[in-house]
């Protein structure tokens, strides 16, 4: 209960009505004042409050009613029959009873079964249990015995959640589940330690003989930003897919404690999982391989992102650093465009011949504007050389790769050229074409920016050179993710947007509504829509 309490606050709460009064008719002294406060305490908690729990105001508040010094109350008796007595007179005045041990049985069923799925910290459990309590009229168990129900209905929840679990997960699961703590032999040419290596070494446990079990390398984070990282995390996402974990495996049990299971997980090491009982090392398992399954998407996108951005800024300051060696530049530029910027102030009326050209002359105002058409057109057409040569001789590896292990998804008829294109790639994986097919249906629109249509159209013959459409697609695919217009299957931070209506002439402003992670259950529009269908999506 709070200590702090307002003059307002006690009234409300604090003040006896004729009834109670009649319970304090036989009572003077310290017993009068003891019995009132925890008259009205019952009534606010639904349980019995002990000295420290009944805060000074409301001590000299009831004081004041019942016409008794506030200092007697520290010479009200805790323990003996008095106080037994003014209990039993408190719970039949307000209609409650005395728990039995089939009453705390029901609470931790209760427990189990209904709070303890979608709630994991002991304070949550403890306050559904009080609530409980108060709803059936019963008094709540001593704080021992809280703990005990608290107790047993966890172990409850543990144990019917894992067999739960385990009756969902097949066999070739449990299976492979079960692989992910054994170590693995090394690759070839890595020496192999002794059988007495220490299993904890920092961080990282090195299982026996050198080797590395798979769950330590699923917990691992991403590498640095490179090639070699996403092509490393698109190994543990396909070997996490490949375990077939069933999409209602957790049906029924909160993300919050699925989140706990598996930062439960990511701290145990093999040892500690042979450990456990089978159930419990499978449902930890389970739970660690699903979260990671989404975290793990999550970074593929994530580094598929930093990645083109990457190649982008490295191609162009390589190539602006070559520029700048390699162009004549006009010597004084910048005194030049001073003087002529004067010079147009000072003579606002005279024609452009007789006020600038004495002071610049033809030739050299040519030269600038020569210099400058130039450095862009030249800038533009070696950066998309040196982004071409640095994708296709090195990136390019992982492209294939990337697209078999994740699912993108859009239903913004906008950015389905985006998705068109991200089919046509994959139809293409595996051939040694450099051109898409002239009769092939090769979207450009929302997919080559009109500064690289020269490099990727052969208008004569109408040929899509493959390579620079290839990078064409992934800056366009990096652009329609990060603004939530393209999402990722099974990811959780890419995952599909709160979709916004767009007002039409039918609708009087934008309806909302919420989240549907799954598309085949969201709704085609908003129930306050008029229009009936949905005009973009925005994050």
């Amino acid at each position: 209960m709070r200590r702090e309490w307002e003059l307002e606050d006690l009234i409300e709460c604090w003040t006896l009505d004729e009834e109670e009064f009649a319970l304090l008719a036989n009572k003077s002294g310290a017993t009068r004042l003891g019995f009132g406060l925890m008259l009205k305490f019952f009534e606010l908690e639904a349980r019995f409050p002990r000295r420290e729990n009944i805060p000074r105001a409301a001590v000299e508040f009831m004081a004041g009613q019942v016409k008794v010094n506030a200092k007697l109350f520290a010479s009200y008796d805790w323990s003996g029959r008095t106080i037994e007595y003014h209990r039993a007179q408190i719970r039949k005045f307000h209609d409650f009873r005395e728990p039995t041990v089939g009453d705390e049985d029901k609470l931790a069923d209760w427990l189990a079964t209904k709070i303890r799925p979608v709630e994991m910290p002991r304070d949550r459990l403890r306050g559904a249990l009080l609530a409980r309590c108060r709803e059936d009229r019963i008094e709540p168990p001593k704080t021992t015995r809280i703990e005990r129900v608290l107790g047993a209905a966890e172990a409850m929840f543990e144990r019917n959640f894992t067999a739960t679990t385990v009756q969902r997960l097949s066999f070739e699961s449990v299976g492979k589940l079960k692989e992910l703590i054994v170590a693995e032999a090394p690759p070839a040419g890595v020496p192999v330690a002794g059988e007495d290596t220490p299993k904890r070494d920092g961080q990282t446990q090195v299982a026996s003989g050198g080797r590395r079990a798979f769950l330590q390398k699923l917990k691992e984070d991403p590498g640095p930003l490179q090639l070699e990282t996403l092509l490393a995390e698109i190994v543990k996402l396909e070997r996490v897919k490949a375990i077939g974990l069933p999409a209602a495996l957790f049906e029924g049990i909160s993300e919050k404690v699925v989140a706990g299971w598996r930062a439960r997980a990511m701290k145990m090491y093999p040892s500690d999982f042979e450990a456990a009982a089978p159930p419990v090392r499978l449902t930890l398992l389970a739970a660690l391989c699903q979260a990671r399954q989404a975290e793990l998407i999550d970074g593929l996108v994530e580094l598929l992102i930093q990645l083109v951005h990457k190649i982008s800024v490295r191609a162009e300051k390589k190539v602006e650093g070559e520029l700048n060696a390699e162009f004549r530049r006009v010597q004084g530029k910048n005194g030049i465009l001073v003087k002529l910027a004067r010079a147009a102030l000072e003579l606002p009326e005279e024609i452009v011949r007789k006020a600038l050209y004495p002071v610049v002359g033809e030739r050299t105002l040519e030269d600038i504007i020569a210099e400058a058409k130039a450095n862009e057109k030249e800038l533009r057409t070696r950066v998309r050389t040196k982004l071409r040569g640095s994708y296709s001789h090195h990136y390019r590896r992982g492209l294939p790769k990337l697209l078999k292990a994740v699912r993108f998804r859009s239903s913004n008829d906008t950015f389905k050229p985006v998705m068109d294109a991200l089919d046509l790639l994959k139809r293409y994986d595996g051939s040694d074409a450099d051109f898409y097919a002239a009769a092939e249906a090769v979207p450009l629109e929302h997919v080559v920016p009109e500064d690289w249509r020269d490099a990727v159209l052969d208008f004569d013959s109408g040929l899509v050179e493959r390579i620079s459409y290839e990078l064409c697609v992934l800056v366009a695919l990096r652009k329609a993710i990060r603004r939530r217009e393209i999402w990722v299957e099974g990811a959780n931070t890419w995952r599909n947007p709160v979709r916004i209506c767009r007002p039409t002439s039918r609708t009087t402003g934008m309806c909302t509504t919420r989240r549907w992670p799954n598309p085949a259950t969201r709704p085609t529009s908003s129930p306050t829509c008029k229009s009936g269908t949905w005009r973009r999506w925005t994050g």
